[in-house]
């Protein structure tokens, strides 16, 4: 029987593969005076979840791994007045999702519009900000440019298929099947490269006609990073926004002087720091294109939180189409 100051949740004692997830009862998270205490109904897997779970640091010990959720607000701080018990909001933190319940700061929540579900809010504000600053924001795409997507089977990656081609943008991307491409397709894919029996940085210049994309998105790293320095075109813009392939590989930055061609990293969470306002209702915009049917989130599974080891795992087998979602 959980205690009456006690939540389940997934935790792990040390980093490491998928079966590190222990099942476990936590104390009650606080709220602080500036934040709230949000019941949790969805949980969205992000890939920096499971690369934290792999490898990332442990501010404590059992950890609750987890940066982003959806539910509904139990109870609000005393300095909170934009927010109220009851309300259905999706949140981020730095970490503590994977949990019944989780304290975050009230201005890290965002309303969920009436007639969206909670699943689908909860996978929003990490994939899609980002996919969103990474085109746009940092990007500069334009209309009539050309775009490489990374994994766009992926939360970010399937996100920004969607936002280049409503943009005006010709889109290519990545995936490891055809399977995966063609269903990619009614997203707005333009070309698909399978990485498994292509290079993409060969096949992106044959489709281009020896140009090269305008932009690349990498959300892979190491020496898929590298490679994406050769798929765009001189002057190019590559945007470095993950590590998903563990790869330690540096990329050689000097292939970047003889085109011309310009690096920027991308973390979300910086952008929601500092430039908040911006970031919040840029991501209050796709919430409610969600709602509308303007934008699209597929979620592919949906696993118990007891059963995390398992979520995590699907997600690093590459079998996933769209998000993973765990429900307490």
């Amino acid at each position: 029987m959980i205690g009456s100051n006690a939540v389940r949740a997934a935790v792990y004692y040390q980093t490491g593969a998928p079966d590190v997830f222990r099942y476990e009862e936590v104390p009650d998270p606080a709220c602080a005076p500036d934040g709230v205490l949000v019941d949790v109904q969805a949980i969205s897997v992000e890939g920096g979840d499971v690369l934290h779970r792999a490898r990332g640091e442990m501010p404590s010990r059992p950890h609750i791994v987890g940066y982003q959720c959806a539910g509904v607000i139990r109870e609000v701080g005393a300095q909170v007045r934009n927010r109220e018990p009851g309300q259905r909001v999706v949140a981020v933190m730095m970490h503590g999702s994977h949990a019944e319940r989780v304290a975050t700061a009230a201005n890290a929540t965002w309303l969920v519009p009436d007639g969206l579900d909670l699943p689908r809010a909860s996978a929003v504000p990490i994939a899609v900000g980002t996919a969103d600053d990474c085109l746009f924001e940092f990007g500069r795409l334009a209309a009539g440019e050309s775009v490489l997507i990374q994994a766009g089977a992926g939360g970010v990656g399937m996100a920004a298929i969607q936002l280049a081609k409503r943009a005006g943008a010709t889109v290519l991307a990545t995936a490891s099947s055809d399977a995966k491409l063609d269903r990619l397709k009614q997203f707005g894919l333009d070309h698909g490269i399978n990485y498994r029996t292509t290079d993409f940085a060969t096949a992106t210049r044959e489709i281009t006609n020896g140009r090269g994309v305008d932009l690349v998105v990498d959300s892979i790293g190491g020496r898929t990073l590298e490679r994406s320095f050769e798929a765009a075109t001189y002057r190019g813009r590559i945007i470095s926004v993950g590590s998903a392939g563990r790869d330690d590989v540096r990329p050689d930055v000097s292939l970047l002087r003889p085109g011309n061609k310009s690096l920027t990293g991308v973390f979300f969470g910086a952008e929601l720091a500092i430039h908040h306002d911006r970031v919040h209702a840029m991501v209050e915009r796709h919430l409610e294109d969600l709602r509308a049917g303007r934008l699209e989130v597929i979620v592919d599974r949906c696993f118990p939180l007891a059963r995390a080891a398992e979520a995590h795992a699907y997600i690093e087998s590459r079998q996933a189409f769209g998000r993973v979602l765990l429900v307490p």
